[in-house]
């Protein structure tokens, strides 16, 4: 199976996952205990992902190309590692939308709020705290989407190269988290007033971005704009970044807001990064070296 059919195949379950993520509002009665350990489970499937699979094969991929210099090549990487993790990190600043609550919860009395960015209050029981709007929230998880889509179509294109499911510890951190993400948009709808069918109308837009950002990326390889393998390594070095980013903005918050449930959420945590560890052996990419590699064309590196 080629690498552009898995990443169509991810795609469409990406888009029903956040179709789900966006009704479930209406569906359950979610508490916030239960949404914190979801949370802490999903956050180490992105940690995972990032350190034990994209960096890793960020660098030995770079390694691998003709003419690579181990200090010149391992300090770009990490640059565009730091510019993953900057940009995640100031969408999340700026926009203030990294918001995972449950709408109610009637089996626990919240520590704190635990919502992130300048501005967003950790007041308990504070009105403060939901003063975060959705179209906030909607334009930074979209920016939020495109670079996961960019994620996800550079760890399929990458581990196309001698993979069995390539791109799956991609695949699954996206499918996983991407629910949360359309439910913080309808929760943020409804506390705004709309209606089920203009929360669903604004959920389905949402939900192309993962299309849309791995589009740009299947652009930006086209044989027109260079040689492939130029444009792999620091893609996925800069996913792994904004992967980091995101898992710590999860992850960190429950060290000073959430004292109650740690061994529940230090359970999920290791469990998400067992997942994470354990997708990347059900890919099957091994890296190698890669014969005639001279003389080999880029796009058939891949």
């Amino acid at each position: 199976m080629s690498s552009t059919a898995f990443l169509v195949y991810y795609c469409v379950l990406i888009l029903l996952s956040s179709v789900v993520g966006g009704m479930i509002p209406v569906w359950w009665n979610l508490t916030h205990r239960w949404m914190e350990v979801a949370v802490s489970f999903v956050a180490g499937i992105i940690f995972g992902v990032a350190v034990l699979h994209m960096l890793p094969h960020a660098l030995v991929s770079a390694l691998e190309q003709p003419g690579s210099e181990m200090n010149s090549t391992i300090m770009n990487l990490m640059t565009w590692f730091v510019i993953g993790f900057l940009a995640m990190f100031f969408i999340e600043r700026f926009f203030c939308f990294h918001h995972h609550e449950a709408p109610a919860d009637e089996e626990h009395v919240y520590d704190e709020q635990h919502v992130h960015g300048p501005g967003c209050s950790h007041e308990p029981h504070s009105d403060h705290a939901h003063d975060i709007t959705w179209t906030g929230a909607a334009v930074g998880l979209t920016l939020h989407s495109l670079l996961a889509g960019v994620a996800l179509a550079a760890s399929v294109a990458h581990g196309h190269g001698g993979g069995l499911l390539p791109g799956l510890g991609t695949f699954l951190v996206i499918f996983l988290h991407k629910p949360f993400d359309a439910m913080t948009i309808a929760m943020l709808m409804a506390r705004s007033g709309y209606s089920i069918s203009a929360r669903s109308y604004v959920n389905a837009l949402f939900s192309l971005a993962i299309p849309a950002g791995a589009g740009l990326f299947l652009l930006g390889l086209s044989p027109e704009v260079g040689p492939t393998w130029f444009a792999l390594p620091p893609a996925l070095a800069f996913s792994a970044g904004v992967f980091l980013c995101i898992a710590g903005s999860d992850l960190l918050p429950e060290l000073q807001f959430h004292h109650h449930d740690r061994w529940k959420l230090s359970t999920a945590l290791l469990l998400g990064l067992t997942v994470a560890y354990l997708a990347g052996r059900m890919e099957g990419h091994s890296h190698g070296p890669r014969p005639n590699t001279a003389n080999t064309p880029a796009s058939a590196q891949m």
